[in-house]
């Protein structure tokens, strides 16, 4: 394997770099994107109840806004549950936005880390033929052998791009289309507090 990245020159470097750091995004996202600490069970059940209890104090809000990333969307919704429902909404919208982007968080560093590595190889096979043409000028055809195996030496950067870039999109695809599922189950879980919120707004009014 050494004697691989040796051949395939300076270029290796960054290509190696880059699958060091796609496989440490994928891990990371693996662990932190996991449905129990994004959309944990029952969440919105435990708010009801203490609304039920009357327990929606400060400190009950505070606990759901650290659970997870549905309550910190929860939690906006409930601390202005006394205002406007546009003013709800708003706020959870806006709380909506943060939390996607930490969701989101390094998958526009593996989706480049995709798009960039198999530029990465085509560039280091270009190199590595432009040598071997340029030899075969300066001393003649040679030994086909040593011609062959100038050529595969070449092509070793565009295998190493492709074999970084396939896994690395596949999970940027993955990881994104994760995200958006959970974005729309926030969405309706969301909606559905907001309704409760308005149901219980005519008894405490009576």
């Amino acid at each position: 394997m050494l004697e691989i990245v040796v051949a395939g020159g300076w270029l290796m470097v960054p290509i190696l770099a880059c699958s060091i750091i796609a496989a440490a995004i994928i891990i990371e996202r693996f662990v932190n994107l996991r449905r129990k600490r994004v959309l944990p069970a029952g969440i919105l059940e435990r708010v009801r109840q203490w609304a039920a209890q009357r327990e929606l104090d400060r400190q009950h809000i505070e606990q759901l806004r650290r659970s997870s990333a549905l309550g910190r969307v929860l939690a906006a919704a409930l601390v202005n549950r006394r205002r406007e429902r546009e003013v709800i909404k708003d706020a959870v919208q806006d709380t909506g936005r943060h939390v996607v982007h930490e969701l989101e968080r390094f998958l526009n560093t593996l989706g480049t880390i995709a798009g960039i590595t198999p530029l990465l190889g085509l560039l280091g096979t270009v190199i590595g033929m432009i040598q071997v043409f340029s030899a075969i000028m300066i001393h003649g055809v040679g030994d086909p052998n040593e011609l062959a195996g100038g050529i595969s030496q070449a092509l070793i950067t565009t295998a190493a791009g492709l074999t970084v870039a396939i896994p690395s999109y596949f999970f940027y695809r993955y990881f994104r289309g994760l995200v958006r599922s959970y974005v729309v189950e926030m969405e309706q879980q969301a909606l559905e507090l907001l309704h409760t919120i308005e149901l219980k707004r005519p008894q405490a009014a009576g």
